[in-house]
C-alpha cells in the first residue's frame, strides 16, 4: 500500500452525502491530511475537528464559505496552487473542482468521482431544476464555458477515475472521454437498527430543494389520504408547506438516532427524484424497509423490484399514486432487505474493493 496519501475534496462548507463519502475514505488513511478549498467547522461533527485539514487561500476571502458559489473562477486556482510533492498516492473526492490538483510523476491520482459537475455539463437543466434565478443564470452562462473548458483538461490529469454508480460511469465516458472503475459508496449496515413493528407513516428524507420533487410525494398522499412524515430542510419548505394536506408532516431536522428509528418503523420510504446514486434509499434497506423509487438514475442500482422496493416509471404524481395504491408493506422480507444492503454497499466491502483495486493501481508501473 502506499507510503503518503493526501485526500482533496472540493469544499468542506455543508454537511451532506458527499462528506459521508469523504468520512470513509479518511477511515482507509486515517493519517492522511485532507486538502480543500475552504473549511467551516461550525457546521461539522466534532471528529472534524481533529483532522489534518488544509485550505487554499480561498479560505481567507471573504463570503467564501458563506456563499462559495461566487467563487467559482478561484476553484481553478485554488486546486492548483495545491504542492503534492512527496506523496505518492493523490485520492481526490470530486463533483466540482477537486480532481483538477496537479500531481508529478512517480506520485498517482485517482479521482472518486461522485459526478462531473451538472452545472457545467448539463447546464440547462441544471438551472432549471434547482430553480435558478434570471440574474445568477446570466452570470454562470458567461462563466460556464470557460470553467467547462478547464474541467475537460484537468480530467486528462487524473490517472485513474472511479465512480459511484454505472450512471456515473456514463457520464465520465461522456464528458471526459474516460473510462472508470465502479466502486459503490458504503454505509454501515450494523448501525441502522431493525424493527419488528412498522407504524403508520410513510417517509421522506430529504434536502427540501426544488429538484427532489417532494412536491409529487406530497401531492400523491394528499389524493390519498396516506400519513407522510417528511425529515429535513431547505428552501423550498414554505412552498412545500403551502400544499399540504391535514396527512402531511414536516419534522425538520433529527437527529441521528431518531432518524434511525424512523426508518425503522415506516412503511416505506418515498424517493421521488433522480439520482445519480442515493444514500438514503440505502440507508433504509439497511433499516429493513423498502422504498417507492422513481425508476431513473442511481436507484435502479440500489433497490430489486419487488424484493426490496419498488418503482414509479414516472415523474409524476398519478404515476407515484399508482404505485402507492398497488404497495402492501406487508410483501417485504425486512432481513432480505438488510442483507441485500450488506451484500453492495457495507462498509466492509467497500474498504475491500477500494483497497483492492489501489493495491492493483499502485503495482501498476
Amino acid at each position: 500500500m502506499p507510503g503518503r496519501v493526501a485526500i482533496v475534496h472540493s469544499w468542506l462548507n455543508q454537511y451532506g452525502g458527499a462528506e459521508r463519502v469523504l468520512e470513509h475514505l479518511h477511515g482507509l488513511f486515517p493519517k492522511a491530511p485532507i486538502y480543500t478549498s475552504m473549511f467551516d467547522p461550525r457546521v461539522f461533527p466534532a471528529e472534524y475537528q481533529r483532522w489534518d485539514i488544509r485550505t487554499s487561500f480561498l479560505q481567507r476571502v471573504p463570503l467564501s464559505r458563506s456563499h462559495h458559489q461566487l467563487m467559482l473562477f478561484l476553484y481553478p486556482m485554488a486546486f492548483e496552487s495545491f504542492d503534492f510533492r512527496g506523496y505518492d498516492l493523490v485520492l481526490s473526492l470530486s463533483s466540482g473542482f477537486s480532481h483538477g490538483v496537479r500531481v508529478s510523476p512517480p506520485g498517482k491520482h485517482v479521482s472518486y468521482c461522485l459526478s462531473p459537475p451538472r452545472f457545467l455539463w448539463t447546464f440547462d437543466q441544471y438551472v432549471r431544476l434547482e430553480g435558478v434565478g434570471r440574474l445568477t443564470r446570466l452570470g454562470l452562462s458567461a462563466t460556464v464555458p470557460f470553467l467547462k473548458r478547464w474541467d475537460y483538461v484537468a480530467s486528462k490529469r487524473v490517472g485513474r477515475f472511479v465512480a459511484i454508480s454505472q450512471v456515473i460511469q456514463e457520464r465520465i465516458r461522456r464528458c471526459y472521454g474516460r473510462p472508470s472503475a465502479l466502486i459503490y459508496p458504503a454505509i454501515e449496515v450494523d448501525s441502522f437498527p431493525t424493527s419488528d413493528e412498522v407504524d403508520d407513516y410513510f417517509l421522506v428524507v430529504s434536502r427540501l430543494i426544488p429538484y427532489k420533487r417532494i412536491d409529487l410525494a406530497i401531492e400523491a398522499c394528499n389524493r390519498l389520504k396516506l400519513p407522510l412524515k417528511i425529515v429535513g430542510t431547505g428552501r423550498s419548505r414554505a412552498a412545500l408547506e403551502r400544499i399540504a394536506g391535514p396527512t402531511i408532516e414536516f419534522l425538520g431536522k433529527v437527529d441521528e438516532v431518531t432518524l434511525r428509528q424512523m426508518y425503522a418503523r415506516c412503511r416505506a420510504l418515498i424517493f421521488p427524484g433522480e439520482e445519480d446514486l442515493g444514500l438514503t434509499p440505502v440507508e433504509t434497506q439497511a433499516a429493513g424497509r423498502p422504498v417507492i423509487a422513481l425508476g431513473r438514475g442511481g436507484t435502479m442500482e440500489t433497490i430489486i423490484e419487488g424484493k426490496t422496493g419498488t418503482f414509479f416509471p414516472e415523474q409524476t404524481a398519478d404515476s407515484l399514486v399508482e404505485a402507492l395504491e398497488h404497495f402492501d408493506y406487508r410483501a417485504y422480507d425486512s432481513q432480505c432487505i438488510r442483507q441485500h444492503v450488506r451484500s453492495r454497499f457495507d462498509i466492509a466491502v467497500f474498504r475491500e474493493q477500494f483497497l483492492d483495486f489501489l493495491k492493483g493501481e499502485l503495482c501498476t508501473s
